[in-house]
Parts: structure tokens; C-alpha cells; sequence
């Protein structure tokens, strides 16, 4: 008879094997395709779903089963089925195969989050066959275009679909990864996360023949200098509030915290992190700048005379808006003055607060799977759909369950990353996580 692991396992794979690729444009995705499985996985008599599809194929699900008390807290489980581009050149093994290898399920999306938006729906199926009944409403929902800005997803359904997915409390991607720093398991629940503010530069320059480069004025030369310094660039640390009370719940030295949570000596400090805890901890005290997108040039043999650079800036609270300008034009330098700004995000940073119930009962429920276990309220360096419920009020963290299978340095690659994959010790924390999570806030 299969385990509920092997179920989650099955899902997840018909997950990856839908291939609901989101390349930003608004005809990728077909997240419809997941919506269909999903639906079919979740037809339970009683339990009402619904669909919506506001642009073709754009498709999100929700269940909501009402609680027979409407003053009880409400919770909402959420996931995205939609994942990024891969190049399958760089893949072991085949991206979209789902292939189950040496108790690891392979495949895009694999952990974010296809592995969490399965065990929600295995953890909502087997709570409703087995007769549970919610006292508190329970929310499931299987989102579009997360990984692009939400548009036909948790954005569209806050502003179109209040009511089917208003809630108190709402976990999403992601935490639960046993950070390999101070004293005995420590989980991070996100309750926190940096905004963005995606920026288009263009620099300027003077066009000529390419036979005669010498004291020419090429723009695309002057973009390469540019990027190099914005990659370069270290912005002002924050070193206070959430951080000071990440770094004072790991139990670490007095050393090492006092190090951690002093301007003088952070760097220094975090030249000696784990590998793959450096560069979450620089993220998560820094506005970040990440040149990844750049354009230049007419024709072979024309100088091009402007070049323009695409800037994934990820920004800490206080910083948006005229702080990151100022930082930009303070990574720039002397080429500042051939800088123009032709197009900018504006994605706040948003957060809950930490004293709440749902970090009790998070809490409660993993120390229950994993024994001895701390969790330790930390800030997601990207941005999930959690931000378009914080801004309508509800308390919304990022959490999950990981195994120590996949190490923690590995495992912080496998976000949009080559080799993908999940192990199934995870996918068996997963599933009674949400299950027990349910159990303490809803029953």
C-alpha cells in the first residue's frame, strides 16, 4: 500500500513532468496544466474548488473549506507551480523527467517549490478523506507566476478574488533548512523579506567607425566598467532589528555574535562562514546589486553610442526609492554623469511580526518531527507571493521541513540552480508538517 510519502513523491513528480516553465513573458507558464492535476489529485465530494485563469493558460486553484466557526483563525497553505528556465546542457539528468534516483526526485522545481506546493495537497487530501473538519476556515491554493512578479497569480487573486483567499495566517516557500551555524538544529522561519527594485540603466556614448576604436567614446565599454563596479559594490550593512535577533537565537559565541553584529568586523566574520551561509547572511543584511542583463550595439562595425544594463536590485527596508539611487551613482563613480535611469521597480520590503500563533504552532509541530530543534526567525533574501497578503494584513511566513541529507551549501544552490532535486526524508517531514500545522491552528 503506498505511503504517504510515495504519494507526495507522485505528485510532485506529475508536477515537474507538466513543465509550467515561466520565462516572464505572458504566454509562458501554462500553469493550467498543474491546476488540472491538482484539481483531479483534490476532488474530494463536499470540498469545493475553483480555478481561475485571467490570462490564457495563466492558471491558479483554490480550495477553501469553511469553519464551522467564523471567529476561529483562518490559515491558508499556499504554493506556486509554475518554475524558471533551465539549460539542460548543465543537467545531470533530464530537468523535466521527475526521475526518482537514489531517494531523490529530480527536476525543476523540485524545491522551489513544487516540494511544497505537493505536500499541501497530500497534507489537505488525507486530513479531508480521513473526515477532518476545520473549526477555523482552511485555504489551499496553487498559484501562477510566482516566479516572475505575480501578475496572474497571488497578485491578480488578492485585488480579484478576496474573499476565496482572505485569511489570518498563510505559510508559503520557504525555510526549514537546518542552517549550519551555533548549537544543535536550528530552522529558520522567514517572517520577513527584502523588496526589489529592478532597475534599467543606460549609458551614454558617441558613435564612430569600429576601424578606429582609439579614444573612442563606446558605450558598451564604459557598461562593462559599470557592471564591474556594481558587482563590486558593498552597500551599508543593517545589522539591527531581525538580524540582531537571528544571530542572538543561534546560539553561537560571544565572539562570533558580538562580531556578526558590529559594522568593524561583519566582513571579517563572514569570510569564516559555512559555505552557502556566507552568502545568505550577505543578502541579509545588505541592499544588493546584481547586474545580469546587458544590451549594446547596432551592427558589427558601428561604435554604439548607448548601452543598457539591467540591475536585479534586492532591497533591505529604509533603502528603497532615493537610497538606492544615491548607492548606484556611489558604485558608479566619475561614469555616473554618462548614467541615465530609464525604468524602475517599486516592490517594498514587507514583514510579520514574530510573537503569533502561527509561530507557536510552526514551532510546535517541527519540534514534535524534529526533536530538539530551535526555530530562529530569519529574512528571505527573494521575494515570494507572502508580500501581497502582509500588504492586506495577514501574518505570512516562509517555512518547510528539510532533512540533513542535502547539505545546507548544496542545497542553497538548487534554487534556480543546475541538478535541482528533493530527497525523499524530506518529503516525508513535509507532509506531517502541514498536516500537524493544520491540526493546531484550524481544529
Amino acid at each position: 500500500m503506498p505511503t504517504v510519502v510515495d504519494e507526495t513523491t507522485d505528485l510532485l513528480q506529475h508536477l515537474i513532468r507538466n513543465r509550467c516553465v515561466n520565462d516572464g513573458t505572458p504566454a509562458s507558464g501554462h500553469e493550467i496544466r498543474s491546476v488540472e492535476t491538482l484539481e483531479s489529485y483534490l476532488r474530494i465530494p463536499g470540498v469545493e474548488m475553483k480555478r481561475y485563469e485571467p490570462s490564457p493558460g495563466r492558471g491558479s486553484l483554490v480550495v477553501r473549506i469553511e469553519g464551522s466557526d467564523p471567529k476561529a483563525p483562518s490559515l491558508h497553505l499556499m504554493g506556486h507551480t509554475d518554475v524558471v528556465p533551465v539549460t539542460p546542457s548543465g543537467w545531470r539528468h533530464d530537468p523535466f523527467g521527475g526521475e526518482l534516483i537514489d531517494g531523490e526526485v529530480w527536476g525543476r522545481g523540485a524545491i522551489d517549490m513544487l516540494d511544497v506546493t505537493a505536500s499541501m495537497a497530500v497534507a489537505v487530501r488525507n486530513l479531508l478523506v480521513g473526515g477532518f473538519r476545520p473549526k477555523g476556515t482552511l485555504v489551499y491554493s496553487a498559484v501562477a507566476d510566482e516566479e516572475a512578479l505575480g501578475t496572474w497569480g497571488a497578485k491578480w487573486l488578492t485585488e480579484n478574488a478576496w474573499d476565496d483567499v482572505k485569511c489570518d495566517y498563510l505559510v508559503t516557500e520557504f525555510g526549514g533548512a537546518r542552517f549550519p551555524l551555533g548549537g544543535g538544529t536550528k530552522l529558520p522561519i522567514m517572517t520577513a523579506e527584502k523588496g526589489s527594485q529592478w532597475t534599467r540603466l543606460r549609458v551614454r556614448g558617441t558613435p564612430g567607425h569600429g576601424s578606429m576604436p582609439y579614444r573612442s567614446d563606446n558605450a558598451l565599454v564604459k557598461a562593462s566598467e559599470l557592471v564591474t563596479r556594481i558587482a563590486k559594490y558593498k552597500a551599508p550593512l543593517h545589522l539591527e532589528g531581525l538580524w540582531k535577533r537571528f544571530v542572538g537565537s543561534i546560539d553561537l559565541p560571544a565572539v562570533q555574535r558580538m562580531a556578526l553584529t558590529n559594522a568593524a568586523t561583519f566582513d571579517a566574520a563572514l569570510d569564516r562562514m559555512p559555505a552557502g551561509a556566507d552568502r545568505m547572511m550577505y543578502a541579509a543584511t545588505r541592499t544588493t546589486f546584481s547586474p545580469n542583463v546587458a544590451r549594446a550595439g547596432t551592427k558589427l562595425n558601428v561604435i554604439p553610442d548607448s548601452a543598457e544594463i539591467d540591475v536585479d536590485i534586492r532591497l533591505l527596508p529604509g533603502d528603497e526609492g532615493d537610497g538606492v539611487r544615491s548607492m548606484l551613482a556611489d558604485a558608479a563613480g566619475d561614469l555616473w554623469k554618462d548614467v541615465e535611469i530609464v525604468e524602475e521597480g517599486d516592490n517594498p520590503a514587507t514583514s510579520s511580526k514574530i510573537e503569533t500563533p502561527l509561530w507557536d504552532a510552526l514551532t510546535t509541530v517541527t519540534q514534535r518531527l524534529i526533536p530538539g530543534s530551535t526555530t530562529v526567525p530569519f529574512l528571505i533574501v527573494g521575494a515570494t507571493d507572502a508580500r501581497f497578503f502582509r500588504r492586506r494584513g495577514v501574518v505570512a511566513y516562509g517555512y518547510g521541513l528539510m532533512s540533513e541529507r542535502i547539505p545546507f551549501g548544496e542545497f542553497s544552490k538548487l534554487f534556480h540552480g543546475n541538478d535541482e532535486r528533493v530527497d525523499q526524508d524530506t518529503l516525508a517531514l513535509m507532509t506531517p508538517l502541514w498536516e500537524g500545522l493544520v491540526r493546531e491552528i484550524a481544529a
